[in-house]
């Protein structure tokens, strides 16, 4: 990560940190203090669950990604996809038909050109 990004998460980590302490040592009510800093109390709550499992790491920003993807096209399949744009230069209509006819995939067409998009061919 570069060092400008790191600086910043730490700053946001910083900011959620103040939060929580404001709620603490401020005002002692955590929607004044929700509504002064214009974050809903969901929000708050989840930053303070996380500082109290993990410290100082807790509010911290995440990533987003999911830990898996379980409609996401196998492997073996796109690398059909593959062959035959490099290959015989179908498109996605002509792909969806043969790998229907001839290896009994059955692969929507908009799905076969979002493929071929997200690999530049």
């Amino acid at each position: 990560m570069p060092p400008s990004q790191q600086q910043h998460q730490d700053r946001r980590a910083q900011r959620r940190l103040a939060v929580l302490r404001h709620a603490e040592e401020v005002t002692g009510n955590v929607s004044l203090t929700c509504r002064y800093y214009g974050i809903s109390r969901n929000r708050f709550y989840r930053w303070q669950r996380r500082y109290q499992e993990e410290g100082i790491e807790g509010p911290r920003d995440r990533s987003s990604t999911p830990h898996h993807s379980p409609n996401a096209t196998d492997a073996d399949v796109v690398n059909e996809i593959v062959y035959l744009r490099q290959n015989y230069h179908f498109g996605p209509m002509t792909m969806q038909m043969y790998l229907k006819r001839y290896h009994g995939i059955d692969i929507a067409c908009s799905a076969v050109y979002r493929i071929l998009k997200r690999l530049g061919l």
